[in-house]
């Protein structure tokens, strides 16, 4: 990638504030606007598919668009075999950015809603059938945004990843973190979106043995790629986005 690294990690960290900003505040505002909590969801849910769609979109042609250190990790490890990923080094630098980027996008929600910027949440999340989610949602993450440009559709990736969080929301029963940065980000706002100290840890895990079996089945449906790995994020490797834009 030809965007210095000092970028880079600028964009994860802006993207990763964005994208946790949208999830919490989406989540505060539904929260005061009703007390349907499937209303709640519902809300907190579009917004959320609606923001990562616009995020990845804007910063995917700088940084890949990561926003999520399973992805970069996964990126790193497709990419030892090619040669052609992020590097440790990069990685070392990304995932930093990502976790700091996603606490201060909950800190930055609770400040616009008149939140205290920092109260850790009480919405204890620790039971087996949440792992279960949530290592199926990471799983289908990985899956995706590493298979699909090996099916000739890489150009739709950007609303298929969207549309894919927007979907795991409901179909999982942990609505879908799929991802370590945002969980650790949640665990500083007691509001809607939160999660409890206590329950970081196993879903961390769980995402993460999530994210290898994810890498698994693309091995298994698709097999080992030929060169390049995949574009993190559901970039897809076309002309007119390996070059980013000037800013």
């Amino acid at each position: 990638m030809n965007v210095p690294l000092a970028r880079r990690v600028g964009a994860e960290f802006v993207g990763s504030a964005a994208l946790v900003a949208v999830v919490v505040g989406s989540g505060i505002q539904a929260a005061d606007l009703t007390r349907d909590v499937g209303v709640q969801l519902l809300a907190n849910s579009l917004a959320t598919v609606f923001g990562l769609g616009v995020l990845i979109l804007l910063l995917g042609p700088v940084s890949g668009a990561h926003f999520n250190p399973v992805v970069t990790l996964a990126a790193w490890a497709i990419g030892r075999r090619t040669e052609d990923g992020p590097t440790a080094r990069e990685v070392a630098a990304y995932v930093p950015a990502q976790i700091a980027g996603a606490v201060a996008g909950a800190v930055l929600a609770d400040a616009m809603f008149g939140k205290p910027l920092v109260h850790w949440s009480t919405h204890d999340r620790f039971a087996g059938h949440l792992w279960l989610g949530e290592a199926d949602a990471t799983a289908g993450l990985i899956l995706l945004v590493f298979g699909l440009p090996r099916t000739g559709h890489a150009r739709f990736a950007r609303a298929a990843v969207a549309s894919y969080i927007g979907a795991a929301y409901w179909f999982t029963s942990s609505t879908s973190f799929a991802n370590p940065a945002v969980t650790i980000g949640r665990a500083f706002t007691d509001t809607f979106a939160g999660i409890a100290p206590g329950s970081l840890g196993p879903f961390i895990a769980v995402q993460l043995a999530g994210a290898a079996l994810g890498l698994g089945l693309v091995a298994a449906v698709f097999g080992r790629p030929a060169s390049a790995p995949a574009a993190p994020a559901g970039l897809p490797a076309e002309p007119e986005l390996a070059t980013p834009a000037a800013p």
